[in-house]
């Protein structure tokens, strides 16, 4: 069965609640003096807030961490050359059944809790080239235009650029690979965003349009309901997640367009 709770969220909430109850069964195991215990968890708390505060910042340093795991894990177990590639923020992180639902097609998974497409594009050479992809899938900029923690929300005009920044660095090793954009999905934890999510997406598909090899994935009817808002039943309790059903139609939307293809 699916697993529906979102991870990011499940983590970060849960892991300080964990460690908090393992030190005090600690405390009270060894007897030892809870001042000890105390400056100790805080210490960990301390190092876990800085890992969860890097969602707070646009610069691609923030995800120099899992560039540096994905590397590691791709040399202990190269994935196959030649899939299709999907990456940017946790949408596509968060895309745990990604391989049975994009199945038969081959697919390396490398997206990113919190990225911005900014981010994604600055570490292009390292989370896409090197798989040589028959095709990139790509979702990012919500986290760009929306701002997380307080973060610069940047406009509809950096997110062009920063999608056109990736595809002239996939294109320049790889000139014949398509680069699929999936549309930034509507959600009502973000409504304030709307206007900007569709005009990122407007400028998308018009740059889209003008190249080949380029590809425009609008998922966003498919997320909305009758009354033209985001359906409800389709994210986590965090309203911006997807839940298993949201990616059962994203799966919908996305698999047809890259089998048409094959």
């Amino acid at each position: 069965m699916r697993r529906k709770t979102s991870r990011t969220r499940a983590v970060l909430s849960g892991v300080p609640l964990i460690l908090l109850g393992m030190y005090l069964l600690l405390a009270l195991a060894t007897g030892r003096p809870l001042r000890a215990l105390a400056v100790e968890l805080i210490g960990v708390i301390t190092l876990w807030a800085i890992y969860a505060g890097r969602f707070a910042f646009n610069a691609p340093l923030v995800l120099a961490p899992e560039v540096l795991w994905f590397r590691v894990k791709d040399r202990a177990r190269p994935p196959p050359l030649g899939a299709v590639v999907f990456t940017g923020s946790s949408t596509i992180a968060h895309w745990r059944f990604l391989a049975d639902d994009m199945a038969p097609l081959p697919v390396v998974n490398r997206g990113i809790n919190g990225a911005r497409l900014s981010q994604i594009a600055h570490y292009a050479d390292q989370l896409v080239l090197p798989h040589r992809p028959r095709a990139v899938v790509l979702y990012a900029g919500e986290n760009d235009l929306a701002g997380f923690l307080g973060s610069r929300r940047q406009s509809p005009e950096e997110v062009l650029a920063a999608f056109q920044s990736l595809c002239e660095k996939i294109h320049a090793r790889l000139p014949e690979v398509t680069v699929d954009f999936i549309s930034i999905k509507p959600t009502r934890a973000r409504a304030a965003s709307a206007t900007a999510f569709q005009r990122a997406n407007a400028l998308v598909k018009q740059a889209c349009a003008v190249d080949p090899r380029l590809n425009f994935i609008d998922a966003v009817p498919a997320l909305l309901g009758a009354d033209g808002r985001a359906r409800s039943d389709v994210f986590e309790v965090d309203g911006i997640h997807l839940n298993e059903e949201g990616y059962r139609i994203l799966t919908s939307v996305v698999r047809p367009c890259l089998l048409a293809r094959q």
